[in-house]
């Protein structure tokens, strides 16, 4: 169920025609083109979206771990309280992650040093950017712990990541993230590979954490039933961009774009009839080396025609914070 958004404060972190570039060879390859969002204080966004669609590419870029010789920022702004991060100096930038604005991982075990302890990996972070003497670190951590909901934290504290389950690494992974008591969270599939009764216990903390620290939270996922559950507002990406913004009541009830409609339909329902097949968007998301000219969706979409596939569509505001990139979507 859609539970009404409670009221959100000011932004604290804007997107704004972000755009990621991939050499290959002597070409570029354009991964993420124009994404733009807004993240208010205290509210989750919810970040949605096929594999391959830019989600995860989106969150590392933000957070400038992306940066190497071949893949590169080239476009936009990352304002974060009105700084641009994209500009900043890789040192501001180190001195930032980590304490102003955290991320949670997609896969917990590549995520932790498998050759130290969790609790040492905790207290690490509070000695780099709090300051904290190491005993005091230590102790700080196990707290952590025992506050994201780990029994006999104390001996957890000591554990490698091997000895414990997915579900108590992750739960360290979030210690690890809300250590310094950030202003914004990045949870990138946070509950990926969980069985169902973890996946819940976790974004039921993730929830807890974010009502008791009042930060803002974009949450990665492909699943819209985690959306619905936790996000107020949602960004739908295709092939490298945002294609539909809107509130999660709103989106649900009356989606606008047809790749939204898909995914929507594609959701398993419950009814007293006998139950009709899954309903399914042909086709797939297109590579990097074949994207078209004018919507990504063209191809998969019922509603498409000439227009559809020779001019690009851009994001267009129709109503109250609804946007869509869809020349069709008054018909959808």
């Amino acid at each position: 169920m859609v539970g009404a958004a409670p009221p959100l404060g000011a932004p604290v972190l804007k997107v704004e025609g972000l755009g990621v570039r991939i050499r290959l060879g002597r070409r570029y390859l354009r991964a993420l083109d124009d994404v733009g969002f807004v993240l208010r204080r205290g509210e989750t966004l919810g970040l949605v979206g096929e594999s391959g669609s830019g989600k995860t590419l989106t969150a590392l870029a933000l957070m400038r771990l992306v940066e190497t010789s071949a893949i590169e920022a080239d476009q936009g702004a990352v304002l974060f309280d009105g700084e641009d991060l994209l500009s900043l100096p890789e040192r501001a930038m180190e001195d930032l992650r980590g304490r102003r604005i955290a991320m949670i991982f997609q896969e917990p075990m590549t995520a932790l040093n498998p050759v130290l302890s969790v609790g040492r990996q905790i207290a690490e972070v509070l000695q780099r950017h709090l300051g904290m003497k190491r005993r005091a670190a230590r102790a700080q951590a196990v707290a952590l712990l025992d506050q994201v909901g780990i029994q006999n934290a104390a001996r957890i504290a000591r554990a490698y990541p091997h000895e414990l389950s997915g579900g108590m690494r992750q739960r360290v992974t979030i210690a690890i993230a809300i250590a310094c008591r950030p202003a914004v969270l990045v949870a990138d599939e946070p509950t990926t590979a969980l069985d169902v009764t973890v996946q819940a216990q976790i974004l039921d903390l993730l929830r807890d954490i974010q009502a008791e620290m009042g930060m803002a939270m974009l949450l990665i996922t492909h699943d819209l039933g985690v959306v619905a559950e936790t996000a107020q507002r949602v960004a739908v990406m295709y092939a490298g961009r945002v294609i539909e913004t809107a509130p999660v009541a709103a989106l649900f009830d009356h989606p606008r774009h047809p790749y939204t409609r898909g995914l929507l339909r594609s959701i398993p329902r419950i009814t007293r009839e006998r139950p009709a097949a899954l309903a399914e968007i042909p086709g797939t998301v297109p590579g990097l080396l074949a994207l078209p000219r004018g919507c990504a969706f063209a191809a998969r979409c019922e509603l498409a025609n000439a227009y559809c596939t020779s001019v690009r569509p851009a994001l267009e505001p129709i109503g109250p914070e609804h946007a869509v990139a869809c020349w069709r979507h008054p018909d959808v």
